[in-house]
């Protein structure tokens, strides 16, 4: 703990990029489209990703997207900012911050790009008020197949791709501005880490707390959850509050995920932490996966550099065992089988969730996994539709979902087909009425895939209207893992 009611470290200084270094950014990323062969698919020049699924190999030239990194200006008066499309959430909550805003949803990891989460996934504990992080995006500009870069605004005439481009994963186009809403945010965040000793009983808690905002009479402005068995789980709640005090700091050798468990089921635990602390909660432990790298064994933590213990640097550990298989050769060593990356985000039904972790837990060998509730933001800006606002996206207004989040390895087993556990899961979450994201590896047939992520005809459309000459890889070539 840490008294005094100050921030546990000093923000990173990221000033505004500005309008003219943006827009020479714009002219270099149209010189490298035009520098692309046209028999060659377009892609990013850029080496790092959060996607665990494999990129496609080609010696053609990328995307120079060097100059799209930062954020462009906000407005605290209006409480927007407009965002070049590579920005890191890391820089645009630095230059956010320090106006007392936010963005309206900060996804978990420093890395992640506001044009990805976009256009991809992006939840965080937020969402069950303020839903994804497209539904904050007031206009946006993309590069699109056909080498033009248009602003899609919700009713204007580009209203069809504004709509469309959640979760069209760069194949429709890519984002280089993005003007988004922003909230005002105290300078702390007071949590409640509330355990549970069955499921039926978290869900239901979860479930009022999403209609209600208020717990035990406390306003409640974040909120998500750790399963670690069927007999031990928690909800934290987290409020906005100026009031000073001590603080925590997981940034360094305490754990914030193992500090959930000294909760019990009558005694909740207390904590609080500076807003910026909070909203990087997860990226110290990437989650708790950093225990992969021994990272939390206490005597490799004590060694390791503080400024290394962060989700970009464990990227580079993986992209280290994905070129050397460094995983599968010590499991060798030690006469294991190789191991079956399982690394998913699925949305289920809120009624569902305690079913659908019960099988979980049951048939797949990993712990601990997060929930995150979510719903659709009401009202729904101008211009949506009333049933499937995003079509790409299927979520149904007015109902709540829980993101589950499971990131770990499972044995292979002898005689099973390629991406069994990933499979099975798949299917599981068809029952269960839910829907997975397409960030990792992905198993579907081309038609349970279109049924499930194109949105009927309307991601066929958007595919002839802006990339008329297919420069892009289509959603299934993309998001499906290649055999």
């Amino acid at each position: 703990m840490r008294a005094g009611g100050r921030p546990s470290r000093a923000h990173r200084t990221s000033p505004l990029t500005g309008i003219d270094a943006h827009r020479a950014g714009v002219e270099r990323l149209l010189a490298s489209y035009r520098a692309i062969p046209s028999d060659a698919d377009v892609r990013l020049a850029k080496k790092t990703s959060n996607l665990f699924r494999a990129r496609a190999h080609t010696t053609a030239p990328g995307l120079d997207v060097s100059g799209l990194g930062g954020v462009i200006s906000v407005d605290p008066q209006a409480q927007t900012a407009d965002v070049a499309g590579m920005c890191t959430y890391e820089d645009l909550v630095d230059a956010t911050l320090p106006y007392g805003l936010a963005p309206l949803v900060v996804p978990q990891l420093k890395t992640i790009t506001l044009g990805g989460a976009v256009t991809g996934l992006g939840i965080e504990s937020t969402s069950f008020r303020n839903g994804l992080p497209h539904e904050s995006v007031l206009e946006i500009d993309v590069l699109t197949g056909s080498g033009d870069i248009i602003t899609a605004t919700p009713e204007g005439r580009h209203s069809d791709l504004f709509w469309g481009f959640p979760n069209s994963y760069g194949t429709l186009g890519y984002s280089t501005r993005l003007r988004i809403e922003l909230e005002p945010v105290k300078r702390y965040v007071a949590l409640r880490h509330l355990r549970f000793d069955s499921l039926d009983e978290l869900q239901s808690t979860m479930d009022r707390i999403v209609g209600d905002r208020t717990y035990d009479g406390i306003p409640v402005d974040y909120v998500d959850g750790v399963v670690f068995t069927a007999s031990e789980s928690y909800l934290t709640l987290g409020n906005q509050t100026d009031e000073g005090g001590a603080v925590s700091d997981y940034t360094g050798r305490n754990i914030f995920y193992r500090s959930i468990q000294h909760a019990s089921v009558n005694h909740p635990k207390t904590d609080k932490l500076t807003t910026r602390d909070y909203l990087w909660r997860w990226d110290t432990d990437w989650f708790w996966c950093s225990r992969a790298f021994g990272a939390q064994n206490p005597t490799i933590r004590r060694l390791w550099p503080k400024k290394l213990l962060r989700s970009s640097f464990y990227w580079k550990l993986i992209a280290l065992d994905h070129k050397y298989d460094i995983g599968d050769r010590l499991e060798k060593r030690k006469g294991n089988p190789p191991r079956e990356r399982v690394v998913q985000d699925v949305e289920v039904p809120i009624e569902r969730t305690a079913d659908f972790v019960r099988w979980f837990l049951d048939e797949i060998p990993i712990e601990p996994l997060w929930l995150c509730p979510l719903r659709l933001r009401e009202p729904a800006p101008a211009g949506a539709s009333s049933q499937r606002p995003w079509p790409l996206y299927p979520l149904e207004p007015k109902r709540t979902y829980v993101n589950i989040g499971f990131w770990s390895s499972v044995p292979i087993r002898p005689g099973e087909p390629e991406g069994a556990a990933n499979r099975l899961i798949e299917d599981k979450v068809s029952d269960f009425d839910g829907h997975k994201s397409l960030y990792s590896d992905s198993y579907y047939s081309r038609a349970d895939f279109e049924r499930l992520y194109y949105g009927g005809d309307r991601y066929t459309e958007l595919k002839k209207h802006y990339d008329p000459d297919s420069r892009l890889l289509d959603l299934f070539s993309k998001a499906v893992q290649r055999r």
